[in-house]
């Protein structure tokens, strides 16, 4: 299965969505989230990427948001919704806010491959090109009611969740959960700030102070890479080791293709003294992704 025998459609039953609606729900989100929810008043821009961080700047939760009626649906991790919806209303106090756990009522997929990618309604659902990457394809959030109909006529074949994440895995775009702990996270460690997640002009946000530092600082210490070898890599979460000193952690794999949050520093050390880098006794080489801006460098 290759990207370009598309449009291939998946069921991502790991992912849920979380309503916030009401009159103050753009202000609410807009003084939360790591991106600029005024973006959504441009017709052009369907759907944001964002992140929800703890008042020590690392990652709680990240979602997509696409804008529902009188409010915004959020689509995250389908474990952690419950726990979102409790975050934001400890932020909530009066707002005209309703905060809601709809994910019962919705179907997830990926679309991608060859075929149209437009935004907009299909067939009582909401479509929207992937605000992280335009190469990872189209998102739906389908009406669960009607999702099996909705799906059948968005791609032309269906394919598994695993596929999805093969082909996320290729472009190098990583995923909570899977790719980075969290918690225990900046967002430019998990390339939030290569994948338009955050706004650096918006202003403040809960921990915009730290990741503010970040951004301006020389260079960032660990990223999130695209790691490659000539057998299928392990799984499980193991350890990135160059020579025999650990240098940070695999994340999710598709046989041979990984990602890896990584030193990039110790990384370009590794590869200038020639020492190979493995995991879980496999070799491999590590790269950044294609649309990442970011080099792997040695501390100066």
């Amino acid at each position: 299965m290759t990207a370009s025998d598309g449009p291939f459609v998946a069921t991502l039953e790991d992912r849920g969505v979380v309503a916030v609606t009401g009159a103050d729900a753009a202000k609410l989100l807009g003084g939360l989230v790591t991106n600029d929810m005024a973006l959504l008043d441009d017709a052009k821009v369907p759907a944001l990427y964002a992140a929800l961080l703890s008042p020590q700047g690392k990652i709680l939760f990240d979602f997509l948001v696409v804008r529902a009626g009188d409010g915004f649906l959020l689509e995250t991790a389908r474990a952690r919704a419950g726990d979102l919806v409790k975050r934001l209303a400890m932020y909530k106090l009066r707002a005209a806010v309703e905060i809601r756990d709809v994910s019962a009522d919705f179907v997830v997929a990926a679309l991608w491959g060859s075929g149209p990618v437009a935004s907009g309604d299909v067939e009582r659902s909401i479509a929207f090109v992937d605000p992280r990457l335009p190469a990872l394809g189209r998102r739906i959030l389908a009406d669960a009611r009607s999702a099996e109909d909705v799906l059948a006529i968005a791609g032309r074949a269906s394919a598994s969740a695993h596929a999805y994440h093969a082909h996320r895995i290729r472009l190098g775009v990583p995923e909570g959960g899977r790719d980075f702990t969290f918690g225990d996270t900046f967002p430019h460690e998990a390339l939030l700030d290569q994948l338009n997640g955050v706004s650096f002009t918006k202003g403040c946000f809960v921990g915009q102070e730290v990741v503010s530092r970040m951004q301006h600082r020389a260079a960032v210490r660990k990223r999130i890479v695209c790691a490659v070898a000539d057998e299928p890599l392990p799984e499980g979460h193991v350890p990135v080791l160059a020579g025999e000193a650990e240098i940070g952690r695999l994340g999710s794999v598709a046989g041979r293709r990984g990602l890896a949050l990584v030193r990039i520093d110790r990384v370009a050390e590794a590869q200038r003294g020639g020492t190979q880098l493995s995991a879980g006794g496999v070799a491999l080489s590590v790269a950044v992704p294609a649309f990442a801006s970011f080099r792997i460098e040695a501390a100066a």
